[in-house]
């Protein structure tokens, strides 16, 4: 036996030993324990530091509103910081640690923090760390962040899974306790398809703990033999371990099940923890009332406890959370915990009425030894017990926007009136009757046929004066437990101006993070009441928002994490690039092929080696990730008309155009070709990003815009494999696998778009279309034959030294020509401002025509695009680097430009890129001042043509 631990009694099961440790040291407990009843048991009281003075703090609650008790479970990946000790289930091999300490939970070298609290008042960070300014960067910001935040996050990968899943039911049924368990078994007796969640890994509320009796047995019995029944029913799904946190639109609720968080590693292909969302028909809240503390000197030192909390503990655990009891409340409730703890022979030093004798002070720093009282006595006890009368557990009907309502009678906060589809029963409805419980349960439970009879039991009646601190107090008074928030925080607050209670709650902390103020808020709000001479209902409630207990993010994502994260979108030709070695990097969704290393390659040897191959004999590139969208209809053309700034009605039958898109703004949206393979047939293509927003566009445009043209079409990117063949010996390899056709420049002329086969009937698309600058052909064959295309290619073409090459060596090749692409259509530059105004035409109306001719977007100064090359012609250019006039400063007011993308040219032997400079175009062969502050690096550069190599594009129509 412990030393805390009751020689009988309790829920535990005494023949099953559990072996955990906590900060390093091995102890013990039994099945049916949490990790805060077996430290209480094994007399560990002191369980954390608190956030701000680092003051000891132990359990105060026995459920999920613990502020206190905050630990790190587990070690490496498993690690999960800020757990309440109150909710872990304790299991063989459990390892806790107490966390916001150093070096240890007895020696905190923090607490020094305490002896300056007379300055660590609410607001004082807002006042203290404004001046002098100079120390915010190298003093305020590195302090505040080392000491900011509850446990440290793992670096390590979580080795577990989580789960998503959907359920629906005609009834929701949140929490377990006698009234829940009533409504359960009355629709679940009806027929009606019911799910009964509550957060605790047993089911049956404050029936286990509380020395009830219902028809005419023990409430514990009552409700095994409830819950029973209840599991032999089809039609009801009972959630243990599971928090409803959340209510949403349309009756939807989101709920976390803990599936297995009580054992040291999940079973194999089961997960950790399922996230859950429930479509209720109708919901019932009986999720009970939070037992409020009083305000008091000294109401945080461990042994501090709230009344219900040390029932709990004795009834539930078999613990005794001391030897000599004081208890403090201004209710009828204390009365039970005075009768339980004496029947299990805990001696009772005080019981305290507010209205007689307070409480101001507790002496003690790491457990109770004493209480001071306000008249002057100290009495010697060891643990108190305090209630401060209950608040109903109203959060989630407040989550779509009501607001609680004030009841006198029971100093609390009910919930409001929400409709039928969502109704409080019981204590959470404000109901401190079990009779009341019982009735209400029933009643809620009955969706169809005859009412359900609620059992008998006797009742205890509940009485309350109000009363929330003791003014007299002489040592700190805590409001919030958890941020440190004390009664004389409010008061300030108040006397600073902050008198909304939204004002307040971030001023003082006071509700704030993962407590949520379970506890405190309504303490909170009474002291702001009386400080501003305002009723406690006019004061009203800070705004309630999900999540009602916190949400780990392995909950949220699922299954999408790692590979999952997101659809992997493989290419058509992903097999024969991985084949040839490539390494594939992420496009959007898509795995592309960035380049194609040889032994010893770094990515730019590769990059480089594959465009000298493919500028000297051809190379293949997988561009099936082009956007691919299939336009038909008799006024197709007249809608390309109005989607592009350039003509495609005229384009003839057989050809290609380059096309520009505007956004409604005037802005560049996207560039690509268009090839009219029939007269009401075309075939768009866009670039890879910008795919699916090119694609909604085109929806927008036809549905809102123009739904009077006859137009239909349709994505078929993956549809279709292409591939680009490009360089001097693209036409000889091409020639190799076509059937039936010989490939000129009469047959197949620059810019032409031809319906082809290949490979011996395999239908294909063949165009005539260049980003590289050689002579080049883009091949599109159906999907299915991507692979065997790209094999036979690199076949054809083996005579030729054929290469394949990735998106890098493509990179070169369009910076080396000038062609702008993601660098520069960045969603800030105009046509005019790539060098392609004379694309937009004046005979016709398109998107972004008028607002592309506002001032500011043809204003002569502004920044156009350049070539641009390092001055001495070896020094690296980096992409982003600011451009300045020779001889200034570099400061917002001289920037010239950026560049935008840059490249190591293998043509030319030297670093090339393209920029976007003011008056650009004017400024061909001005020398600038390079300005890259990231790295430090200052440089000349020279402005040039956009296009560094074949300026002529010679090789583009050879």
């Amino acid at each position: 036996m412990t030393s805390f631990r009751l020689s009988k009694g309790g829920l535990i099961d005494r023949s099953k030993p559990v072996g955990f440790s906590f900060d390093g040291k091995p102890q013990s407990g039994f099945a049916g324990d949490t990790l805060a009843s077996a430290l209480i048991a094994n007399g560990q009281h002191l369980m954390a530091r608190s956030f701000k003075y680092h003051r000891p703090r132990g359990v105060i609650s026995a459920g999920s509103s613990e502020p206190n008790a905050l630990v790190e479970l587990r070690e490496g990946g498993r690690k999960e910081a800020n757990t309440r000790a109150t909710m872990v289930e304790l299991f063989e091999g459990l390892t806790a640690k107490s966390q916001n300490r150093w070096p240890s939970l007895e020696f905190d070298v923090m607490s020094v923090t305490s002896l300056a609290s007379f300055m660590f008042v609410a607001g004082f960070y807002y006042k203290t760390f404004m001046w002098p300014k100079s120390f915010w960067e190298k003093i305020y910001e590195p302090l505040i962040r080392r000491s900011a935040g509850l446990g440290r996050a793992s670096h390590e990968g979580d080795p577990d899974t989580y789960e998503k899943a959907y359920a629906h039911c005609d009834l929701l049924v949140i929490g377990a306790g006698p009234s829940g368990l009533m409504a359960a078994l009355a629709a679940a007796r009806s027929g009606a398809r019911v799910i009964l969640a509550d957060e605790q890994f047993k089911l049956g509320g404050s029936l286990l703990f509380e020395n009830e009796e219902i028809d005419g047995k023990p409430g514990r019995e009552w409700a095994g033999s409830v819950i029973a029944e209840l599991t032999s029913l089809p039609n009801v799904t009972l959630m243990r371990r599971t928090t409803v946190f959340g209510w949403y639109d349309g009756n939807v609720f989101g709920a976390v099940e803990r599936v297995n968080d009580h054992v040291a590693v999940p079973p194999p292909f089961q997960p950790r923890q399922r996230y859950w969302r429930i479509f209720a028909a109708k919901a019932v809240l009986a999720a009970g009332a939070e037992e409020r503390p009083l305000v008091f000197g000294g109401n945080d030192v461990p042994g501090v406890m709230l009344a219900s909390a040390m029932r709990h503990y004795a009834n539930r655990f078999a613990v005794s959370a001391g030897r000599s009891i004081a208890v403090f409340g201004n209710n009828s409730s204390i009365s039970r915990t005075v009768a339980d703890m004496k029947a299990h022979g805990v001696n009772i030093a005080a019981v305290l009425d507010p209205k007689s004798a307070r409480i101001v002070d507790i002496k003690g720093g790491k457990g109770v030894r004493a209480i001071k009282l306000s008249d002057g006595h100290t009495l010697p006890c060891d643990a108190v017990a305090m209630s401060g009368g209950w608040s109903p557990v109203v959060n989630l009907m407040c989550h779509r926007g009501a607001k609680p309502v004030w009841n006198e009678k029971l100093a609390a906060f009910t919930p409001p009136d929400v409709g039928a589809q969502f109704v409080a029963i019981g204590a959470a409805k404000g109901s401190m009757l079990l009779s009341e419980a019982l009735r209400e349960g029933a009643a809620a439970g009955t969706l169809k046929g005859r009412f359900s009879a609620a059992p008998k039991c006797n009742d205890s009646a509940y009485e309350i004066t109000p009363f929330w601190w003791v003014a007299e107090s002489t040592g700190k008074a805590f409001v919030d437990y958890q941020n440190d928030a004390t009664a004389k925080d409010i008061g300030l607050a108040s006397r600073e101006g902050y008198k909304d209670i939204e004002l307040t709650k971030r001023y003082t902390t006071t509700g704030m993070a993962t407590d949520q103020g379970k506890l405190g808020n309504v303490n909170a709000i009474a002291l702001l009441a009386e400080a501003t001479g305002k009723s406690i209902a006019q004061v009203g409630t800070t705004t309630f928002r999900p999540f009602y207990t916190p949400v780990s993010f392995g909950a949220l994502a699922g299954a999408s994490v790692g590979h999952h994260f997101q659809p992997v979108r493989k290419t058509p030709l992903h097999e024969w690039a991985a084949e040839l070695g490539a390494e594939f990097v992420e496009t959007g969704l898509w795995m592309r092929s960035s380049w194609f290393p040889k032994v010893g390659e770094d990515w730019l040897a590769a990059a480089s080696r594959e465009v000298l191959a493919t500028r000297a004999g051809v190379g293949i590139c997988d561009v099936s990730t082009l956007g691919k969208i299939d336009i038909q209809g008799k006024d197709a053309g007249a809608f390309l008309d109005r989607l592009y700034c350039n003509t495609f009605s005229t384009l003839s039958v057989g050809k290609a155009r380059y096309g520009l898109m505007l956004r409604e703004d005037g802005i560049v949206f996207d560039d690509g070709t268009t090839s009219r393979l029939a007269e009401d047939h075309f075939l768009m293509t866009t670039t890879t990003a910008n795919a699916a927003r090119v694609m909604s566009n085109i929806e927008f445009a036809h549905q809102a815009l123009w739904p009077e043209l006859d137009v239909t079409y349709t994505s078929v990117t993956e549809q279709w494999a292409q591939v680009a063949v490009a360089g001097p010996k693209s036409r000889a390899t091409l020639q190799k696998i076509v059937d039936r056709i010989e490939l000129n420049d009469e047959t197949v002329p620059y810019l032409a778009a031809k319906e082809i086969n290949v490979l011996g009937g395999i239908p294909a698309r063949l165009f005539r279309i260049s980003f590289s600058g050689e002579h080049a052909y883009e091949l599109a064959v159906p999907a299915d034959y991507g692979n065997m295309l790209g094999r036979a290619l690199m076949h054809a073409g083996a005579e030729f030294g054929a290469v394949p090459y990735g998106i890098e060596a493509l990179s070169i090749m369009r910076v080396e020509k000038g062609h702008v692409a993601g660098g520069e259509l960045n969603g800030t530059t105009t046509a005019g401002d790539l060098g392609l105004g004379k694309m937009m035409s004046q005979k016709k109306d398109y998107i972004g025509r008028m607002m592309a001719t506002r001032e500011g977007l043809v204003a002569a100064d502004r920044q156009s695009i350049v070539g641009i090359r390092a001055a001495d012609g070896s020094t690296r250019l980096r992409a982003g680097a600011h451009l300045l006039t020779l001889g200034t400063s570099p400061s917002m007011a001289a920037d010239q430009g950026y560049i935008t993308s840059v490249a190591w040219s293998p043509m030319l032997g030297q670093w090339v890129g393209l920029a976007l400079l003011s008056c650009g175009r004017t400024r061909i062969g001005e020398t600038v001042q390079v300005f890259d502050g990231l790295r430090n690096l200052p440089m000349k550069a020279v402005i040039c043509e956009p296009m560094h190599f074949d300026p002529e594009n010679a090789r583009l129509h050879a």
